[in-house]
């Protein structure tokens, strides 16, 4: 696990598995977590990490319902947890992930995905929903259905970071990128989130990145898999 301050108390946390890309802003006596990583284990990993950083008390927010982003929420429990009202999960899609990393030959992630209890948002929001995280103002965004339909942006103002969840990837897009959401959306997505002028962009997998590199991604999609607009 490899912690990254891309600004002034906002982390970017990277992770082995699935290259996998969380995130940390803390305030004056608070703090948000976003995304907990793919099981109980990797959950646990990461919230000795950012008890590293800070004391905190702590809130989590899920960028969207795949597993390998809020499976380790058990290990921050009891807090609040934030998603977009179209969060879903079901525990067929935890069965799945178990008999692929045993196919994969990863038996103890296998085990760690069986084993892990499953956390569903306490709060939730539609189009907008502005947090006050120690004094500082975080704002959770959803601007349509891409990726996934539950897709968040996390915008920190303050430090001009945006925390995009898989919105963006980090070297690229891969097959596994497109599949629930809708992608003839996503350009638009990728635009509004580029008029939130970030000066980071923290992607859900891989390093973090600037406007430059979201506004390619968003040509990659208009040319692959939409129509231009």
């Amino acid at each position: 696990m490899k912690v990254i301050e891309v600004a002034a108390g906002v982390y970017a946390i990277r992770h082995e598995e699935l290259d996998l890309t969380t995130g940390l802003i803390v305030g004056e006596d608070s703090c948000l977590v976003v995304d907990t990583a793919g099981d109980h284990v990797q959950g646990s990993a990461l919230a000795k990490a950012i008890r590293e950083i800070t004391s905190n008390p702590w809130q989590v927010v899920y960028t969207h319902a795949h597993f390998d982003h809020y499976y380790g929420t058990s290990a921050f429990m009891p807090c609040d947890v934030w998603a977009h009202q179209a969060f879903r999960f079901d525990a067929d899609e935890q069965a799945k992930w178990v008999a692929k990393y045993r196919e994969d030959g990863k038996p103890e992630i296998a085990e760690a995905i069986r084993d892990t209890a499953l956390v569903a948002p306490t709060n939730t929001f539609d189009k907008t929903k502005e947090l006050s995280v120690g004094r500082r103002t975080v704002v959770l965004q959803h601007f349509g259905p891409a990726h996934s339909f539950s897709d968040t942006v996390v915008h920190v103002p303050d430090a001009r970071v945006v925390f995009a969840g898989d919105l963006v990837e980090e070297p690229g897009f891969i097959a596994e990128s497109f599949g629930d959401g809708d992608v003839t959306q996503w350009p638009a997505a990728l635009q509004a989130l580029l008029a939130l002028d970030p000066r980071v962009v923290v992607p859900g997998h891989g390093s973090p990145v600037d406007k430059d590199f979201v506004a390619a991604q968003r040509e990659i999609l208009i040319a692959g898999w939409t129509s231009p607009r």
